[in-house]
């Protein structure tokens, strides 16, 4: 079950005092800097840069640029090269890493190693199954079997679909497709007639959307993770016709959706999915407890799911997220910009810059988190070992069912 942890209000307190930069109340032991390394799997798409770039902004962000000592570390797909790496920061001293695993179980003896030397281990949108690492993700809140019923519903319950996946072997990926294929697997009418990884890039989704276009010209949907983009592009290359089709957060396709064109060939969907602003939540919430403002156990920690249909797509005339607006106009972001890497709530220090190159908003301070903290569901084999996921792992929260099996 979840249950709202929350910090005393004497942190609270603290931590709006360092804000504003007052002297003394956080700092690192000796006057150094905290030794935080950012260490990246998986790299090269639009996601995985913000994510990084977000977190390197608020390093720079007054007082954390005076307290932190930030190093970036891409290791790549490899499990064991991720291992490899968390050793090194280990024995380097680090006083957190802030990551993106590659497994959810291949790390785990490495990481319980760090957290018994002291090492903070955060864990941003993938996640693993060692009990001592703090799980920051939005896998529980049902991005698969919320966008899969969506796509059933447009389909009035029945056609053949795409299924435009992750990276292998990622927790991320496993939740979503699960999630999903428990919706899909309750309409006999929904046929999956191709399933491919994308790796999260737009350029992947379009090559291999195309593949599957090739022998299967006359599908009804798709069902994608994040560059869901490159699907369209896909279907626009084979053709006049798109398909109703649900997807996460890049720029195209939100502003897709809501593009009368775009909805007259065909297009629905939803722009649901993972937010890069995970990997700042974490990055901040592990600096709180590093400079004593918060005492948070090891726990899984759930980052609500974005909703956005079409009717709600709001583009922005600034730089940030304010008024309601959710995504930023072509002149100012590429196609593939995933729109859910700010939060005004959470990351108020960062804009869009930010997210794009890595930098600080000039005369920005960083602001305390929310006082709660909600904790995550269990997910066996992806956020925890010995454990049982709830009776209702798979429940609708975004949607509702309007056609029946």
């Amino acid at each position: 079950m979840r249950k709202t942890i929350f910090k005393s209000t004497a942190a609270v307190l603290a931590l709006s005092a360092v804000a504003a930069g007052l002297p003394g109340l956080a700092s690192a032991q000796d006057g150094k800097k905290f030794k935080v390394f950012l260490s990246l799997s998986y790299s090269g798409n639009a996601w995985q840069s913000e994510a990084a770039n977000i977190v390197k902004a608020l390093a720079q962000t007054a007082p954390y640029n005076e307290m932190v000592e930030l190093r970036e570390v891409i290791s790549g797909t490899d499990p064991q090269a991720q291992i490899s790496a968390y050793e090194s920061m280990i024995d380097e001293g680090a006083d957190a890493i802030i990551s993106f695993p590659i497994s959810s179980t291949a790390l785990n003896r490495t990481i319980k190693r760090g957290c018994d030397e002291g090492v903070l281990f955060f864990m941003y949108d993938a996640t693993v199954t060692e009990s001592c690492a703090y799980n920051v993700s939005y896998l529980s809140s049902g991005f698969g079997e919320n966008s899969a019923q969506a796509l059933v519903n447009a389909l009035e319950g029945k056609g053949k679909i795409f299924l435009s996946r992750g990276v292998p072997g990622n927790s991320v990926d496993q939740r979503h497709t699960d999630g999903a294929m428990h919706i899909f697997n309750q309409y006999p009418g929904i046929e999956v007639v191709a399933e491919y990884y994308s790796y999260w890039d737009d350029r992947t989704t379009q090559q291999e959307t195309a593949k599957a276009l090739t022998a299967n010209p006359d599908v009804d949907g798709i069902w994608a993770q994040a560059g869901e983009y490159g699907a369209i592009q896909a279907l626009l290359d084979a053709g006049d016709r798109l398909v109703p089709m649900t997807g996460e957060n890049s720029a195209g396709f939100r502003l897709a959706l809501a593009d009368p064109e775009m909805q007259a060939k065909g297009l629905t969907g939803v722009s649901a999915g993972s937010p890069p602003a995970q990997s700042g939540y974490a990055f901040k919430l592990a600096m709180e407890i590093l400079t004593g403002q918060r005492e948070l156990e090891p726990m899984n920690i759930e980052y609500p799911l974005p909703w956005v249909p079409a009717d709600a797509v709001k583009v922005c005339e600034g730089d940030v997220y304010e008024n309601g607006c959710n995504v930023f106009p072509p002149e100012k972001v590429p196609a593939s910009f995933v729109s859910e890497v700010l939060n005004p709530v959470l990351l108020p220090e960062v804009n869009v810059e930010s997210a794009l190159n890595g930098t600080p908003v000039p005369g920005a301070t960083i602001q305390p988190l929310p006082a709660e903290v909600i904790e995550a569901a269990n997910l066996p084999g992806i956020n925890c070992g010995s454990c049982e996921a709830p009776e209702d792992i798979y429940k609708l929260t975004k949607v509702e069912a309007t056609v029946q099996p």
